[in-house]
């Protein structure tokens, strides 16, 4: 079965604490006497101020363009961020021999630097009205009045001086910004009048301004275009109209020819071509009857033979003597001058010349038909494209125009940084020269220091005693823990030699504590000195 954990009464606790009083007193004096030692030693922090704040600008702010005040607030902070940099603090620190002892001891400083970014130099920034600012605070911390005062005005004066270099840096390079844009810009707008001049040119002829004209003219070219097809239409009429004169008299003096040919004798229908056919048949004949005799080189056959030929000979003869004089007479008709042909076909020729002309002329008429519809077709496209090029070229040219001013007002703002003229950091407060130190606290360290000295002697105290509270130690342990009552208890029973030792050794324990305190009180303040942890409470303080 399981107890609860018997609470103390607070007179136990009491008796506890009592019990374990020089555990408590002795490392809270150690600690104290340790931290106040180190306290002591501490050299004295002096701060100088000085006040600075935003000088308007000299002339009137109509003539140039004024800061806004978060734009301000900006340029303030870019500047802070420039005075705190290691290139700036570095030379400061070497030459006013800032962090001597810490540069003795080893410290880098890369940490010097860090220290007095963080610790020792601060910039309050003075907020009035809406998060705005109207001036701001910069102070320093060191150990020496006048080279904490030096030092103050030295970062007053970096401010002064970067916040100059910086509005003259920010208005050249405005001005060279703009310069450079509106030679961009101008680029820009000259390459857009060569485009806009190259598509008039490349679309004159159907720029809107002629489109009137243009119809006009195609109006003309179509009624000629007419014209041209009728005549065209009527040329063709007149070809056909005498092609067919000339197939009909051609046709004609064919016919007389072959009439004519028709006419003249055949040889075949004379007396003397029948009496060659009938000698051939006789012979033919006999050439029959001497085969089934004779064989066929037998001179009778050849006789017979020669006779055929012979007669066959006189017969082509007469036949192609009658196909000579035809030829002749159709070549002499046919080679006969026709003065009607001659006539129809000269008519025929002019005809076709007149033709092939008005269709060389039709083909030019549709031609410019074509060419000027295009170019009618092509004035909507025109006209949105110059429109837009004209629209492009109006954009650039606003701007262009606003390039302008810009740079004008940048030019200004140069001209006025130059002259420092403008708005500026100026120093209303030299910087003070300290009276008396701002730290360290001393008393409110010691009293720190007294605290954790008896916090460390607590700690002891309950290393010793928590383990008995896990043990019985009284009769109210044994009454809770064993749930029963106590009937007697006795009593430590000591002999006179045993008392005498009990006594010895509490002697020689107090004598002890008091040996440690006083030897660990120096060793604390060593190790809180080469640990520079007072310091960095007093710093932060």
């Amino acid at each position: 079965m399981s107890v609860d954990f018997r609470q103390r009464t607070p007179g136990e606790l009491a008796r506890m604490i009592w019990r374990r009083k020089w555990l408590i007193v002795l490392p809270a004096l150690a600690v104290g006497v340790a931290v106040a030692w180190v306290v002591r030693r501490l050299p004295d922090v002096y701060e100088s101020t000085t006040l600075l704040t935003v000088r308007p600008a000299s002339i009137s702010t109509s003539a140039i363009p004024q800061l806004s005040d978060s734009d301000l607030t900006i340029r303030i902070n870019n500047i802070g961020q420039q005075v705190m940099s290691r290139s700036t603090l570095e030379p400061m620190i070497t030459s006013f021999n800032l962090y001597a002892k810490e540069r003795q001891r080893g410290a880098a400083m890369d940490e010097l630097v860090e220290q007095m970014r963080t610790r020792d130099v601060k910039l309050t920034l003075n907020t009035s009205r809406n998060e705005v600012t109207n001036g701001f605070v910069l102070s320093f911390r060191g150990p020496e009045r006048r080279v904490t005062q030096a030092v103050t005005e030295a970062l007053a004066a970096k401010y002064v001086a970067m916040q100059m270099d910086a509005a003259g840096s920010e208005s050249k390079n405005t001005k060279e910004f703009f310069t450079e844009k509106l030679a961009q810009s101008k680029e820009q707008l000259d390459g857009l009048d060569k485009k806009r001049l190259d598509f008039m040119l490349a679309h004159l002829p159907s720029l809107p301004a002629g489109e009137a004209a243009l119809v006009g003219q195609l109006g003309g070219l179509r009624e000629e275009q007419k014209a041209r097809i009728s005549e065209i239409g009527r040329l063709n009429d007149q070809l056909a109209a005498n092609t067919k004169y000339i197939a009909d008299l051609s046709k004609s003096n064919v016919q007389g020819v072959e009439e004519f040919i028709a006419g003249m004798q055949d040889p075949k229908s004379t007396s003397a071509y029948a009496e060659l056919v009938k000698r051939r048949a006789e012979l033919k004949s006999e050439k029959g009857q001497l085969e089934l005799t004779f064989k066929p080189a037998a001179p009778e056959m050849k006789a017979v033979q020669k006779q055929l030929d012979e007669i066959q000979g006189q017969m082509d003869e007469m036949v192609e003597e009658h196909q000579r004089k035809v030829a002749e007479q159709r070549k002499r008709l046919e080679d006969r001058v026709d003065p009607r042909l001659t006539s129809y076909r000269g008519e025929i020729a002019r005809v076709e010349g007149e033709l092939k002309r008005q269709q060389s002329l039709l083909a030019q008429t549709e031609a410019q038909i074509a060419s000027f519809g295009q170019r009618i077709g092509g004035v909507p496209g025109a006209t949105v494209g110059l429109e837009a090029i004209n629209r492009e070229y109006l954009s650039a040219k606003a701007v262009y125009d606003e390039m302008l001013k810009q740079q004008q007002t940048a030019e200004i703002g140069a001209d006025i940084a130059g002259r420092a003229q403008g708005e500026s950091i100026a120093v209303i407060d030299a910087a003070s020269l300290p009276e008396q130190p701002v730290a360290p606290k001393r008393p409110i360290l010691m009293l720190l220091g007294l605290v954790a000295g008896l916090g460390v002697g607590v700690a002891l105290a309950a290393a010793f005693e928590v383990p008995r509270l896990l043990t019985i130690q009284t009769t109210e342990d044994a009454e809770h823990y064993t749930g029963l009552p106590v009937l007697v208890t006795l009593p430590t029973l000591l002999t006179p030699r045993e008392e005498r030792n009990l006594k010895l050794r509490r002697v020689a324990f107090a004598f002890a504590g008091v040996v440690a305190t006083i030897l660990s009180a120096p060793a604390l303040a060593f190790v809180l000195t080469r640990l520079h942890i007072i310091e960095m409470l007093a710093n932060r303080g």
